[in-house]
């Protein structure tokens, strides 16, 4: 680490914590000391540590109290998380073969240890006697919230299963966290495999300059001739829109959809597996099926109520739907002649994006000279900083993973330090694909929250700063989001603080950050052109926010899609029955998308959403389409109010940001909103009309 660090130390445990970060816990951690070597010893000591913590609570002969029960258990798993947390960042941000090794290693164990919790009888028969006392009772509300929430997790995670049982779902709880770990590891490791080098520069005809320059760097960096094409998003999105070689298309298209299907890396066998556990494990514990498991503590309630909602937006949205795909293979055929083949998936984004020039006169490239990253990102800053009384500023002499991240601390306007974040926004071979935030530290207000969030947007190319897609910008500001729920939390119990609330309600915060990206009053805070500093054109503005509909109902059908499949492989899907789960999946796929799916079409080899994590958005897709109606819903009122009102940000931080879980998220948001979510907003905004609805 260079430069001073303000630091401070959470404890340590033994004298080999002074040779081992893990153990150290320093705030914020060195993360350029920590080395794969650090892993199973720091991770085994804090699972050693745990355990004996967990021994004392049941132990105890005194009568039980919060501070015994509730507040030792929150104490007793902190330090664990907070280390494993650092490890699994790290191997998502900054991986090797040796760290993959160590987390991979010990992740069985970490996973054990917390299924185990809610399966110690002497543990949960220590909180049920809690909560049957005077102090129980008289509990202020969130903690009183905790203790419903918890004896409820208890119970829902196994508390009440025979020996047998409660061996079995052990047993179900550790291979799942083997498999999906395998599984995102596949994923990185197959997508980093591809490469296709082109020597010939006009079969990159219509590529935009951006795009070139970034694949005869990646050509430089790998020491190879012409241009080098990968699966990373920049250079996919960009081939898949403008690369008039339909060949070209294709075979970008066919490597992306069928990553991780062949191989040592195939992930096929490891999703019929993962689905065949969770469906075993919802069933030992008393459930129908997964989605059962997963809603039954989430606002939907139910799979069943999940899936309602997801066929009442499919129905409302189909007419549009294939509406649009007439139109756009009317439109091929207009310029190619009536004799032109059907689309194929790699024809949509070309000619989709060909209509909107037409149609619009808007092309996606002509915005990235307004959206430097550098820009946009200050832009969200200052966004933050007008509407939720905040100030953010760099953190110099921080420790980073990596040369390219970079670090800021967030405080309140009277200087009260409220977090420290990073931001990592390059792909690079050692991270993983896609978006999004992580947590580090969930903290209890005085102490800082500690945060990350990730993107994969086009890195400098060429002697150009990096320059973004409007959806680029939108994704920046839907990461910030979350960050900005976990980092303003004020709730009092770590287990309720930030984003650990249910994941239907967790995207309303990052979704309704987007709708700024589109407005006047949100660009004007960051959109300038990187050369002339000249702000978005009237006109370009116009043309970007009528071609904001463009096509709504085939991205919303897409999103339905994913969650169709996700919530039919974790309720209806039998492997007896219906054989291979991509097959199986595609079938229904099919109906939402926009063109014929060949045969070996395997999105769902590589879709981390569902199969990264034990759980993660498995059962849960729906959430996005569920929280966008919230979103629209709830920036009617800035719409009202003011887009930068500063007193409807205030209210929107301290009646739902700063809230975490410690109210019902209906609540939450009806106490903000005025009243139950209605779909009207969210069609509306879409440009798809407007019908009587809701989401629960």
């Amino acid at each position: 680490m260079t430069g001073k660090r303000e630091a401070r130390e959470l404890g340590c445990y033994s004298p080999t914590a002074l040779e081992n970060p893990l153990l150290d816990l320093l705030s914020p951690p060195p993360f350029d000391l920590i080395g794969a070597e650090h892993v199973e010893p720091g991770i085994r000591e804090h699972l050693v540590h745990t355990s004996a913590k967990l021994d004392v609570i049941e132990l105890d002969q005194n009568p039980p109290s919060y501070d015994s029960t509730l507040g030792a258990l929150e104490l007793a798993t902190e330090r664990l998380e907070t280390a494993m947390g650092i490890v699994e960042h790290l191997e998502s941000t900054a991986t090797t073969p040796a760290l993959r090794d160590a987390y991979n290693a010990v992740l069985p164990d970490f996973t054990a240890l917390f299924a185990s919790i809610p399966l110690r009888p002497e543990l949960f028969a220590r909180l049920v006697a809690f909560s049957e006392t005077d102090e129980a009772q008289a509990l202020e509300p969130t903690r009183a919230r905790f203790l419903e929430k918890k004896l409820a997790e208890f119970r829902r995670e196994g508390a009440r299963l025979n020996p047998t049982d409660k061996d079995r779902l052990r047993q179900l709880d550790r291979e799942l966290a083997q498999l999906t770990s395998k599984f995102s590891q596949n994923v990185l490791d197959d997508t980093n495999a591809y490469e296709l080098l082109v020597d010939d520069a006009g079969r990159l005809a219509g590529l935009p300059e951006s795009a070139l320059e970034l694949a005869r760097e990646a050509a430089i960096a790998a020491e190879k001739k012409g241009y080098r094409l990968t699966l990373h998003a920049p250079t996919v999105n960009a081939v898949l829109s403008y690369a008039e070689d339909r060949s070209l298309r294709e075979a970008l298209w066919r490597a992306y959809s069928t990553v991780a299907t062949r191989g040592e890396r195939d992930n096929r066998p490891l999703v019929r597996r993962i689905v065949e556990l969770r469906r075993e494990k919802a069933r030992l514990l008393g459930f129908a099926h997964f989605a059962d498991f997963v809603t039954d503590d989430r606002m939907a309630k139910t799979g069943a109520e999940a899936q309602k909602f997801v066929d009442d937006l499919t129905r409302r949205t189909e007419a549009a739907f294939a509406r649009e795909k007439q139109e756009l293979l009317d439109f091929r055929r207009g310029l190619e002649g009536p004799s032109a083949p059907e689309l194929a998936p790699w024809d949509v984004g070309y000619y989709s994006e060909k209509l909107k020039r037409e149609r619009y006169s808007f092309d996606d490239e002509a915005l990235r000279p307004y959206f430097a990253f550098e820009s946009v990102l200050g832009g969200a800053f200052r966004l933050a900083e007008q509407l939720f009384g905040v100030q953010i500023v760099p953190a110099e002499g921080v420790s980073v993973w990596h040369d390219s991240v970079r670090a800021f601390y967030l405080d309140d306007r009277k200087g009260v330090r409220l977090g420290l974040f990073y931001v990592d926004p390059y792909p690079r071979e050692s991270k993983r694909p896609g978006a999004w935030m992580h947590g580090l530290v969930a903290a209890v207000p005085p102490a800082p929250n500690l945060a990350v969030f990730c993107a994969n947007v086009m890195p400098p190319v060429g002697g150009k700063p990096s320059l973004l897609t409007h959806r680029d910008v939108e994704t920046i500001f839907h990461e910030f989001g979350h960050l900005l729920h976990h980092c303003l939390s004020t709730v009092s119990v770590r287990s309720l603080a930030g984003t650990r609330v249910v994941q239907d309600f967790v995207e309303l915060p990052s979704q309704i950050m987007e709708n700024w990206c589109t407005e006047r009053e949100g660009l004007n805070l960051f959109a300038r052109h990187f050369e002339t500093s000249a702000p978005i054109p009237d006109a370009l503005l116009d043309r970007l926010r009528a071609a904001r509909t463009f096509r709504a109902a085939s991205q919303q059908m897409r999103q339905l899609g994913f969650a169709a499949v996700d919530l039919a492989l974790h309720t209806s899907f039998e492997p007896e029955r219906d054989g291979d789960p991509i097959a199986y999946g595609n079938r229904i796929l099919q109906r939402y998308a926009s063109a014929e799916l060949p045969p070996d079409y395997g999105m769902l080899a590589s879709f981390g959403h569902l199969f990264s994590h034990p759980v993660g958005y498995a059962a849960g897709y729906y959430s996005y389409k569920w929280a966008e109606v919230l979103d629209a819903d709830a920036f009617d009122r800035f719409r009202r109010e003011g887009m930068l009102n500063p007193a409807v940000g205030a209210d929107f931080r301290d009646l739902l940001l700063s809230r975490g879980d410690s109210r019902d998220p209906m609540d939450l948001f009806v106490s903000f909103v005025g009243h139950r979510p209605q779909v009207d907003a969210l069609l509306a905004r879409q440009g798809l009309g407007t019908s009587a609805g809701s989401p629960g």
